[in-house]
């Protein structure tokens, strides 16, 4: 360990931001904590608008070179990117379940190599990205997508890398240049993302690391006059300040928010693999956007749906979440917690039954909580907690059930559960959700759109729109007329 590298799990991390290819330090640092046992992992470079005008800058400089780079060699590059994740996966998934507190064994077998394939993936649609010419009125009209300029990430601690290499592949992909702001609660694994970029070969000022926090480092990022496009998820709150400051501009946003999604379990559905979807809302120790975790359940079979569900979540083992055999880990830090009981302690203070929790675990875990006897119009039922918090509500039919579904402020996602499949087409068609899931959850294939409706985003991602985003989209048109006569 040097003054400006840390020693996590044997990984050495560097601590400093990664601006025009080169690291650099601020004066300032902040402290980053592991949640898995309270630990102060060390201190990071803290970024101030000095740092945030040095990355753009240098997104700036380098964007024409990148821009003018052939799509095969920008693929070959995301290709060498994801080799490098593959070599130090197993470094990348010890070092972010230290930074954010989620399962080892996920990192391992599913998130770090959705990093990977998050490169291959928008690598290989570049490639294919194309829209056949069509005429009018003799003329040919030929759609091509232009990079945009500099684009500002930035990125959510509940899935850090993850959630970078989905906004950074398209990019990438796209000929833009990035700069990254990652959450201050979890900024690790985008050093050794910049390592890697680094050994691959991406050119000096193509990604552009700053660390630190929004309001510090952020605004000056989100408000700057040469960023072409923000992506951003996270809260809405956050999410109004950003638009906020990308407003003058006119500068265009893509945002993944909040969600308070909904579990409709049908009397004719298939109830244990309805009760395995419910328990797997605590994934991640709730801290999912995507969460199911207003559970809607027929009243007709709501009693035996709760008496399994609880049975299967009292096998749940909470712990270390290095620990292969463990289900769920900590929360990401101790303010978090207190916002997650403070939602379940006022709850119950308003009339809510705890089927099952309803109470701090042991460090910095939340037990798995389902609360009944709650209100539609109640904080709990309304508000995303982002913690192990689930509430039940039941409906008699399926017109019950879609209002139940529809009526909170957002629209992220939904899942179904139900044997029938004319019920699936009707329901799907009513509720208002950017995904649903019809007897599965959270089967992702990043050819399709992504993103939510109402306060849960603006904009989609995903396959081709997301290079609609991360583009100038252009239409030439050619008259069959006016050439010179060569031969």
């Amino acid at each position: 360990m040097t003054e400006h590298t840390l020693t996590v799990a044997g990984v050495t991390v560097d601590t400093r931001h990664w601006i025009g290819g080169e690291r650099l330090a601020s004066a300032a640092t902040f402290t980053d904590v592991s949640p898995v046992d309270g630990s102060v992992i060390g201190e990071i470079s803290r970024g101030t608008p000095q740092e945030a005008e040095a990355a753009v800058a240098a997104a700036k400089a380098a964007f024409p070179g990148w821009a003018a780079t052939p799509r095969a060699e920008r693929a070959r590059l995301l290709h060498a990117v994801a080799d490098g994740v593959e070599k130090r996966l197993e470094e990348l998934a010890i070092v972010e379940t230290t930074d954010n507190g989620a399962l080892l064994r996920s990192h391992r077998r599913g998130v770090m190599p959705r990093v990977a394939h998050n490169f291959r993936f928008f690598a290989d649609w570049l490639l294919t990205l194309g829209h056949e010419d069509f005429e009018t009125r003799g003329h040919t009209n030929h759609v091509s997508w232009d990079p945009a300029g500099p684009c500002v990430l930035i990125t959510p601690w509940n899935a850090p890398l993850m959630m970078a290499s989905w906004k950074i592949a398209p990019a990438l992909a796209a000929g833009d240049t990035v700069v990254l702001k990652p959450a201050e609660w979890t900024p690790l694994t985008a050093s050794l993302l910049a390592d890697i970029a680094a050994e691959a070969g991406l050119p000096a000022g193509v990604l552009n690391i700053v660390q630190g926090y929004g309001s510090e480092v952020g605004d000056a990022l989100t408000s700057h006059p040469d960023v072409a496009r923000i992506s951003f998820t996270g809260s809405v709150p956050t999410a109004r300040h950003i638009a906020a400051q990308a407003a003058p501009q006119l500068t265009p946003l893509s945002l993944e928010l909040g969600g308070k999604s909904p579990l409709l379990v049908f009397a004719d559905a298939d109830l244990d693999l309805a009760v395995d979807l419910a328990v797997e809302q605590y994934d991640n120790a709730g801290q999912v956007c995507l969460a199911a975790t207003r559970l809607l359940v027929e009243e007709s079979v709501a009693e035996e749906f709760t008496r399994r569900f609880t049975a299967k979540a009292a096998r749940l083992r909470q712990g270390d979440p290095r620990d292969e055999a463990t289900d769920i880990g900590p929360n990401i830090h101790p303010r978090q917690l207190d916002k997650i009981d403070g939602f379940v302690q006022r709850a119950l203070a308003a009339g809510a039954r705890a089927v099952v929790g309803g109470h701090r675990g042991e460090g910095q875990s939340y037990a798995p909580t389902l609360l009944t006897d709650v209100a539609q119009d109640s904080e709990i039922v309304q508000e995303e907690v982002f913690g192990p918090v689930l509430t039940l509500q039941t409906f008699r039919t399926e017109d019950e059930a879609v209002r139940l579904a529809n009526d909170t402020r957002f629209g992220l996602a939904a899942t179904l559960a139900t044997g029938s499949h004319e019920r699936a087409e009707r329901v799907t068609a009513r509720v208002v959700a950017g995904t649903v899931w019809v007897n599965c959850f959270f089967v992702r294939d990043l050819q399709a759109p992504f993103g939510g409706s109402r306060q849960s985003g603006v904009g989609r991602e995903g396959g081709t729109w997301s290079f609609d985003f991360y583009c100038d989209l252009k239409n030439t048109v050619t008259a069959p007329k006016g050439w010179l006569n060569h031969g």
